[in-house]
């Protein structure tokens, strides 16, 4: 048996192959939608990629089933509970899909979704009675256990999925034994739970030992523990959800029709219209030169997570970006099914150069710096972008906390006679921020260069509890 892990770290995504040397057949399990890697693992193993499964459709990306369908041939399989616009073979409980020395057997384990389902892993060679691994979707992670809650828009509500999440783990996934290997569909950064591990694979034994959602609780505790405190999904979650169970373009199909190279009056004339100008380069470079009224989203962080946050679907996106990263812009946008880029400015932020009067640029102030202004007689109103549960630890004295996911819908609360200083961990959300500002009519929107780390680093004060309002 071959057993392969791909890990995508700015979505926290782990997808898997699994061949067989015998067959020269492989399967693959939750597939990004890019499936370049794919194709060439199983052409340098010999293997033909004859199985994709999806272990529940996706909320958080586009998986890449339709892809291998039309790239290779791939036969798709789902939970026998999910419903789809094209052909899939249904996976009912203790099914069985078997090529040469491998099996695959399946767990109905709803909870995450009504159709979720978890695959054991058999390599025969070793035992046909042991599992080697579990591929558990987001039904269990390493550390944590998927959340009920993504489902409400589509009328499952957290309380019913919830109960079903409590008996998938103790009827199906607990009684495993101990040795058998986890491997989930997400680690750390995703949003599909709260205390994942930045670990991508562990044992049951281990789980049962130290994730706090398998320890002993009333059907009632658990439900009550794993729907409390969840990050804020984004609104592209329900998106991708329903998206995965369509029939839709491919990836090449989409960005194929998106490469288009655009003069800078093409660009302006797109803006003038309502699209979106996304710059992705690093937020140092965009802070000291971009088109004004464009966003910043560096390719260098969670990108496809904050773009599907910040941007809007319904308005067509043009791409400003590093000459040669234009295409992995597109692509990282693609994987969370935003095929809307109209284009990409020729040449970058040169064509700007004949048009200085079309530049504007964003001030990163050194922590000491804005610390002086804070505390000067007419000081700036500080903004923290970071989520709830980071301002807990620590924040800025004085400041006004509006997360970044809720910065667009509380324009009216923020002066625009009064300069505007954000910061966030590090610098990436907070550039994200200021230029949302800025495209939004606050010219004084400035950042912290660093934010938080930078602001530590420099021994300056930090308050350690909220602030009681």
């Amino acid at each position: 048996m071959i057993f392969k892990q791909f890990y995508l770290p700015c979505l926290a995504h782990a997808s898997y192959l699994i061949g067989d040397e015998e067959t020269s057949t492989a399967a693959v399990v939750d597939p990004q939608r890019d499936t370049d890697q794919y194709t060439a693992f199983a052409a340098e193993h010999a293997l033909q990629i004859k199985h994709v499964l999806l272990t529940h459709l996706h909320a958080d990306f586009v998986a890449g089933h339709l892809e291998l369908r039309d790239r290779v041939g791939s036969t798709i399989y789902l939970g026998a509970a999910a419903k789809a616009a094209y052909a899939f073979t249904p996976l009912r409980d203790r099914d069985v899909l078997e090529f040469g020395r491998v099996r695959l057997k399946v767990l109905e384990t709803p909870g995450h979704t009504p159709e979720s389902i978890s695959i054991l892993v058999y390599d025969l060679s070793a035992s046909a009675t042991q599992p080697h691994a579990v591929l558990t979707g987001d039904t269990l992670f390493i550390g944590d256990v998927g959340r009920p809650d993504l489902r409400a828009a589509l009328g499952w509500s957290a309380t019913d999925l919830g109960a079903l999440l409590f008996d998938s783990l103790h009827s199906k996934l607990l009684p495993l034994p101990d040795p058998c290997l986890v491997y989930p569909a997400h680690g750390a950064g995703s949003l599909c739970g709260k205390a994942l591990s930045k670990e991508t694979v562990s044992t049951l034994g281990e789980q049962r030992r130290s994730n706090y959602a398998l320890q002993p609780m009333s059907k009632e505790a658990f439900i009550q523990v794993v729907t409390a405190d969840q990050p804020e999904a984004p609104a592209y979650f329900i998106y991708d959800a329903v998206l995965n169970s369509q029939e839709r373009p491919t990836l090449d199909q989409a960005l194929a029709r998106e490469m288009n190279p655009l003069a800078l009056d093409a660009v302006l004339e797109l803006q003038a219209q309502g699209a979106q100008i996304l710059d992705t380069r690093d937020a140092t470079e965009f802070a000291s030169a971009h088109l004004a009224g464009s966003i910043n989203i560096g390719l260098l962080g969670q990108y496809a997570t904050w773009a599907g946050t910040v941007l809007d679907r319904k308005h067509p996106i043009v791409i400003i970006a590093d000459p040669g990263r234009e295409n992995e812009s597109a692509l990282r946008l693609g994987r969370i099914g935003f095929d809307h880029v109209a284009g990409y400015l020729k040449d970058g932020l040169h064509s700007l150069k004949s048009r200085p009067d079309l530049t504007a640029t964003t001030d990163r102030l050194s922590p000491p710096f804005a610390a002086e202004l804070l505390s000067s007689p007419q000081p700036p109103l500080a903004i923290d972008v970071r989520a709830p549960r980071e301002r807990e630890q620590k924040y800025i004295a004085g400041s006004l906390c509006i997360p970044l996911n809720h910065l667009t819908e509380n324009l009216e609360k923020l002066p625009k006679d009064r300069p505007l200083l954000l910061y966030c961990a590090s610098g990436y959300r907070s550039s994200i921020g200021a230029s949302l500002l800025q495209s939004r009519g606050f010219p004084r929107a400035s950042e912290i260069a660093g934010g938080i780390l930078a602001w530590e680093a420099a021994n300056l004060p930090l308050q350690s509890a909220p602030p009681l309002s």
